[in-house]
């Protein structure tokens, strides 16, 4: 299967709130800093981590499930930072949240992660993915090209 179902560079225009599955406190990981990036540039993140209350003086979730209805209904991108091996749990948690929401949401799998379950898993609920790519690249490389 391909590694993305829909242009990465589209998906860096058109949406601006997401979901961090994986977010760090931890200011030297890219599970920190693509997303503080992504905000300095007009993005809306939601971190997810089980392990803290806030990152960045932002409400952290334990988990998509865990976020109320009202902001789950803004999510458009969940953005992923665990490894390749959780990447089908986290796109069957995606899926709950296309149910829970009713709206079309992309799954997004950061550079260096891939895998073919979660891709048969987002495929067979119609949702699109990004898979092996860096958010803050793909926004950069836009940027470069205006």
């Amino acid at each position: 299967m391909p590694k993305f179902t829909v242009d990465p560079a589209e998906v860096m225009k058109k949406y601006k709130v997401i979901a961090v599955v994986g977010a760090s406190k931890n200011p030297e990981k890219d599970a920190n800093t693509v997303p503080a990036y992504l905000r300095q540039h007009g993005y809306t993140t939601i971190p997810v981590n089980p392990t803290t209350d806030s990152i960045d003086g932002l409400k952290a979730y334990p988990s998509l499930s865990a976020i109320p209805d009202e902001l789950a209904k803004r999510i458009e991108v969940v953005d992923v930072f665990r490894p390749s091996e959780e990447l089908p749990l986290v796109a069957k948690q995606v899926v709950e949240l296309k149910k829970r929401t009713a709206k079309p949401l992309v799954f997004w799998a950061q550079e260096g992660l891939e895998s073919e379950e979660a891709k048969e898993v987002l495929s067979d609920a119609k949702i699109d993915y990004v898979m092996d790519r860096c958010m803050r690249i793909e926004h950069r490389l836009l940027e470069n090209s205006r």
